[in-house]
């Protein structure tokens, strides 16, 4: 059986991993290494043990978070096709189960808010903890008067936490905005399809996404 600790600890994945970020650091993206797939992995395998499913699905949820971004090697365009793609050569060659291999490709090939659809619960779980990773920490410039507006808006997130209640079946992503850097309107013009794919997630795993900005209920 693959492990998530084998996929973490393979040379050739973290070389795809770190080839890929340098390709999207010179189109001026920001950060999605080790510290962004980290924290995919976390959330998405969290999410899926708390409601419930079986420990190994959880695991091939953070196995899928882990490898989502490496087809950013090839081109951002398509990086989630291009991802899947990757992946299936990678974990064929490792010798991972057939159907549980389909199972993370599926995943990672509709994580992309241009294509995706929550296919499975692993895809679900990959959506909504990929997409709710907005932080100030994830911007690479460092010139504040050269922002653009994807810099000016991952910039302005001071806080960004995403809960699950249960018993309310109900995630919410809030934020607390700094409007200095960044307006209200901005984080919707950039990320409202990211969002639109969070609930339509959230559903799949009979959840009511929330989004909730500056103490504001907006979604």
């Amino acid at each position: 059986m693959i492990t998530y600790k084998d996929i973490k600890n393979s040379r050739e994945i973290q070389t795809y991993i770190e080839k890929a970020d340098e390709t999207l650091a010179a189109l001026g993206y920001t950060e999605h290494s080790f510290a962004h797939i980290g924290k995919v992995a976390i959330h998405a395998r969290e999410l899926l043990l708390k409601l419930g499913y079986d420990e190994r699905t959880a695991e091939l949820a953070a196995i899928a978070a882990h490898m989502h971004d490496i087809g950013n090697v090839i081109n951002r365009v398509d990086h989630a096709q291009s991802s899947a793609l990757m992946s299936f050569r990678i974990l064929d060659k490792m010798g991972m189960d057939v159907e549980e291999t389909a199972t993370i490709i599926s995943a990672i090939g509709n994580h992309d808010e241009s294509t995706a659809v929550p296919v499975n619960a692993v895809a679900a779980a990959l959506i909504l903890a990929d997409k709710t990773d907005v932080r100030r920490t994830r911007v690479r410039n460092r010139d504040i008067s050269t922002f653009d507006i994807h810099d000016r808006v991952n910039y302005s997130v001071e806080k960004s936490t995403v809960t699950l209640f249960e018993d309310k079946r109900e995630i919410i992503l809030e934020l607390k905005i700094d409007t200095n850097f960044g307006a209200v309107m901005d984080y919707f013009e950039i990320f409202l399809g990211r969002m639109l794919l969070c609930r339509r997630a959230a559903e799949y795993l009979k959840l009511k996404f929330k989004l909730i900005i500056n103490g504001v209920e907006l979604l």
